[in-house]
């Protein structure tokens, strides 16, 4: 293992022959990390932590530390993190807390830019970006495959969608639209879907034309949501496509805050 002479990593600590831990990072003694992790100097690895493999985590960053919650009282609540996600600069993760079900959760494949910050009992997928300053407050769930522009707040208890890029200074107070592009001029609002995103994850030219037609119906036409959820319920498409449909109606449904729209 190569460990500066600096690092201390407490007993107790799990961290294996392939890790590299640089000048003035700390371990604490419940963490647990993958192979080949690499912390380049001043990283803290607090609480129970439990990291996958060929994570990097870049300079003064914090993982796994208690919450910025008052209720908050020394629970031994938990921090996951994914496979081959790559942390910047003093990003902040806060672990879970008893009353938000107890775990903070990050994907594989993400990156975290410098100074975002992930609250307490948020959930964060797979291959999504964080952009700088980019925050979570508590209870927030990301779905696969999003952006989150520069400066994006995100309120407690809100869903990003699948797919959505949120273009940078956007506050995020209602549930974003999978597949969309939404951004805030003088407000919040979806222009449409994430069209070049979706071309670059491999969406078919049916796919984008299906989903298309259906946000014309969300967004441009004079219906209301739950009228426009008609139409999009009776929508036919097939394959990929009616996958795509089903799963925005689906989201718009369970909604717990409303959707911009």
């Amino acid at each position: 293992m190569s460990v500066h002479p600096s690092a201390v990593i407490a007993p107790g600590a799990r961290v294996p022959a392939s890790c590299t831990v640089g000048p003035f990072s700390t371990i604490g003694p419940e963490a647990v990390l993958g192979e080949d992790c690499t912390l380049i100097s001043h990283v803290v690895i607090e609480g129970r932590t439990r990291m996958g493999a060929r994570n990097v985590i870049y300079p003064f960053t914090s993982v796994g530390v208690a919450p910025q919650d008052l209720k908050y009282k020394g629970e031994p609540t938990a921090t996951e993190i994914g496979d081959g996600n790559t942390i910047r600069e003093c990003v902040t993760i806060s672990r879970g807390t008893v009353g938000g079900g107890g775990i903070t959760r990050i994907g594989s494949n993400c990156l975290l830019m410098t100074c975002a910050h992930i609250g307490h009992d948020s959930i964060v997928g797979d291959h999504c970006i964080l952009a700088n300053a980019a925050t979570l407050a508590g209870h927030v769930v990301i779905e696969d495959h999003v952006t989150l522009g520069a400066f994006c707040p995100v309120h407690q208890h809100c869903t990003v969608g699948r797919y959505a890029f949120v273009g940078g200074g956007t506050i995020v107070t209602q549930d974003v639209l999978p597949f969309s592009l939404t951004s805030s001029r003088r407000e919040n609002k979806a222009f449409g879907i994430n069209k070049i995103g979706l071309e670059r994850r491999g969406f078919s030219p049916a796919r984008l034309r299906t989903l298309q037609r259906a946000f014309r119906l969300l967004l441009s036409s004079k219906m209301n949501t739950t009228q426009a959820l008609e139409r999009l319920r009776a929508l036919k498409a097939d394959g990929a496509a009616g996958e795509d449909v089903a799963l925005l109606v689906e989201f718009i449904e369970r909604s717990q805050r409303g959707v911009i729209k």
